[in-house]
């Protein structure tokens, strides 16, 4: 293998695994269960994994989801990290984690991870991952699930609140404390992400996209990715798709 390797994965059904090379499980979206030499637990968007070399795990889920999966050379990372890592196999992701893993995420999705940018993005992520205090389970991972999994139902911070179990104003408190972001805003972003997603790897007409991701309609996605990306849906499956094929 090169020193450092990404690919996106999903699972489903236990698959068991063990290498000379540290891994990283970096969930995108949806959850699963990992068992790292027998200690397990739950792995979601706001937590993400360290596999050591040489260590047995098995990941499986019942649910869809899917991760990014980093593989590196842990010669090649500095003893305190590398012993930070080992601290914490099961790693909380903070805010700006969160956005450095979705940025590669999308670009990966998109075929366009080269080897040059994941070199730079890698150590980012591993000084973002090892640099933060431990803080406990998030809040909001059932809410945050239930709404990746229902991005066209008409949610607003009332409904949301309600899933999550808090008040509307306790929402805001939490989603600016864990995610660094509003629940509006992050709906809108994961509503694009969806919309992204299914215009490079389906053929499903944009309006029964933008129907799909919660929208009125076409012209309703067609504004949103223009304010957001500056890009129209149209345009950006044409560029996308043929980046991949």
């Amino acid at each position: 293998m090169t020193p450092t390797e990404i690919d996106l994965r999903s699972y489903d059904v236990p698959f068991s695994d063990a290498h000379d090379f540290a891994q990283m499980v970096l969930p995108l979206r949806g959850k699963l269960t990992l068992d790292i030499n027998g200690h397990g637990a739950l792995l979601h968007p706001l937590r993400a994994a360290f596999i050591a070399p040489g260590l047995v795990h098995t990941q499986f889920s019942d649910a869809p989801n899917a991760s990014l999966i980093l593989d590196f050379d842990l010669a090649a990372v500095s003893p305190e990290s590398a012993g930070l890592l080992a601290q914490r196999p099961f790693a909380p992701v903070s805010a700006a984690t969160s956005k450095l893993i979705d940025f590669m995420g999308m670009l990966q999705e998109q075929g366009a991870a080269s080897t040059a940018v994941l070199a730079n993005w890698t150590p980012l992520l591993l000084e973002s991952l090892t640099s933060q205090p431990l803080r406990p389970a998030s809040r909001l991972q059932a809410a945050l699930t239930r709404f990746e999994a229902q991005p066209g139902h008409p949610w607003n911070t009332g409904r949301m609140a309600e899933v999550a179990c808090l008040s509307v104003s306790r929402l805001h408190r939490v989603f600016r404390e864990e995610l660094d972001t509003t629940p509006q805003a992050w709906l809108n972003a994961m509503r694009l992400r969806y919309v992204c997603r299914q215009l490079v790897e389906s053929s499903l007409p944009i309006a029964q996209l933008a129907t799909l991701a919660g929208y009125a309609d076409q012209s309703a996605l067609t504004h949103a990715m223009r304010r957001a990306m500056d890009i129209t849906p149209l345009a950006y499956r044409q560029q996308h798709q043929t980046k991949i094929r």
